[in-house]
């Protein structure tokens, strides 16, 4: 079975509901979020954890998980600025889907806090 790395930003809140779910899940999306998007590199995940979700929540987390290819390539690529500025958009309605094809679990690879 082949993989896609993916990583996602996030703040203490949608972190908590991760570890509950025994780092096997993500939560579903909020009535205002139609979309989930996990960024491609690394490097972005890193520019949206430490310069947007530290000012917003005092803390921003970077995770690191992988999906089987075969779903990841039903979705999107945006390019959302630069050229290293990709994310996959999911929709909303279709995370259960995405927990479903999750193989192993998500990790936390870099914690940010306030300089």
């Amino acid at each position: 079975m082949e993989t896609s790395t993916l990583w996602r930003p996030t703040g203490p809140e949608e972190l908590a509901l991760v570890e509950a779910s025994g780092w096997r899940a993500w939560p579903p999306r909020l009535p205002d979020q139609p979309i989930f998007y996990p960024v491609l590199t690394e490097e972005y995940a890193v520019l949206i954890a430490r310069d947007w979700n530290v000012p917003a929540s005092g803390v921003g987390y970077v995770t690191r998980f992988a999906v089987r290819r075969d779903f990841a390539e039903r979705y999107p690529v945006r390019q959302v600025g630069g050229r290293e500025i990709r994310e996959l958009w999911i929709p909303a309605e279709d995370v259960p889907l995405l927990n479903a094809n999750l193989v192993g679990r998500i990790e936390v690879v870099h914690e940010f806090h306030p300089a």
